[in-house]
């Protein structure tokens, strides 16, 4: 076994350049982005558990990168490829020297001199600039997607501060957010296929043994071990501290949540013919209305007596949607004009159940449009997680995404 030029052991298969550390993370972090891709922009809503793993694992990933750039190998650290824009130009000034080289060739005979051309053993300027361009676009759109979570969905450790109108908003930014990831991922592949072509080496393979082929000797430089009785330390003090933080807060009562309690007597009286809905989920005007006309609710007789119908009206109307800030209650506030007292007719019913058949709707395992328990397990806390959907399966329906 020979010494390379920069002070690594060069056997037939390379240098060892990329640490367990640095594949592992790559790796992980590949596994991660993909699992959060598709279920973020192709997967099914009740999904959303899958989703939000992948995002931790991500987010944990990017913490564990940013340790072990400060404890790892040589090549590993992020002193080893500082981000420099007068570097990244003298790196592209070199790949056009190379293809304007590579078109005189081709043009006609003559010897031109070659630029010289040495291949990074870590990253090189252009490299460096992508990974920390990952890296700070990852942690921006998990932290994105924690503060979503929190006011869209009313869940998380932000669950108690975050409103579902900010929550609205930066649902988009993580989205966007989401799309140049993917832009840069297409970017990152495009650069490992073209340098690898220009420095004739398997950039992929190499992350998977950890060994480049670097040819020719350069100034020797001294060899920076790994630290990963330090990374795990630091790794642990930080686990301690964000994990139980991060479960306290969770924990915490969401902001503009309805109680998940129904009132007994509503419950008793109008849970006795249907499903008895959650006050929210529809405004103050619509549950006036409708306790005004019972005596012809839907085609039915369903009069009660002055004090019970007095006392589930101002039950209804004290918990009406306008009260609470859920994303149900929200969008459950615009009715249609003509059918305004249906919640079924409402256009944001309408457009999460468009894909599903009517033949499920008439199944015995739902029974009728209004079934929300039917798919909802959490319907009568007035919640509708994402997670809780279980649209049930029938011989003439199949699962689609509400």
């Amino acid at each position: 076994m020979k010494r390379g030029g920069h002070g690594l052991a060069q056997g037939k298969s390379g240098l060892m350049v990329w640490d367990i550390g640095v594949r592992l993370f790559h790796w992980a972090l590949v596994i991660s982005f993909a699992l959060a891709a598709y279920t973020g922009f192709l997967g099914p809503r009740n999904w959303l558990n899958l989703h939000l793993i992948a995002g931790i694992t991500a987010g944990a990933l990017v913490i564990f990168r940013l340790v072990w750039g400060w404890l790892g190998s040589r090549y590993a650290r992020f002193r080893s490829f500082p981000l420099s824009p007068a570097a990244m130009q003298q790196h592209i000034t070199a790949i056009i020297a190379e293809y304007r080289q590579a078109r005189h060739r081709l043009a006609g005979p003559g010897r031109v001199a070659q630029p010289r051309h040495h291949p990074e053993a870590g990253h090189n300027p252009l490299g460096a600039a992508m990974v920390y361009a990952l890296l700070l676009v990852i942690a921006l759109t998990v932290l994105t997607g924690v503060v979503a979570l929190g006011g869209v969905v009313k869940q998380g450790p932000l669950a108690f501060l975050i409103s579902f109108d900010l929550g609205l908003l930066i649902r988009d930014l993580h989205q966007v957010l989401a799309i140049a990831l993917l832009c840069m991922v297409g970017a990152h592949l495009a650069g490992v296929v073209f340098e690898s072509r220009r420095e004739k080496i398997n950039l992929a393979a190499a992350m998977i043994t950890g060994r480049k082929p670097i040819p020719g000797a350069a100034t020797p430089e001294p060899q920076l071990a790994a630290r990963p009785g330090m990374a795990a330390i630091v790794l642990l003090v930080l686990a301690a501290a964000i994990i139980p933080a991060t479960i306290a807060l969770a924990r915490l009562p969401g902001r503009g949540v309805p109680p998940a309690a129904l009132d007994p007597v509503y419950l008793k009286e109008c849970g006795a013919c249907h499903f008895a809905y959650p006050p929210s989920l529809a405004p103050a005007a619509v549950w006036i209305s409708m306790m005004a006309g019972l005596d012809g609710h839907f085609g039915e007789n369903a009069g009660l007596d002055a004090a019970t119908a007095t006392h589930i009206r101002d039950y209804l109307t004290a918990n009406a949607a306008e009260n609470w800030d859920t994303r149900p209650a929200h969008l459950f506030r615009q009715r249609d004009p003509a059918d305004p007292l249906r919640i079924t007719a409402a256009p944001f019913w309408q457009r999460l159940h468009r894909e599903l058949p009517e033949a499920l709707f008439k199944s015995p395992a739902v029974g009728a449009k209004g079934a929300c328990n039917a798919c909802h397990r959490d319907a009568g806390t007035s919640r509708f997680d994402p997670q809780a959907i279980l649209v049930p399966h029938t011989p003439t329906s199949t699962e689609a995404r509400p």
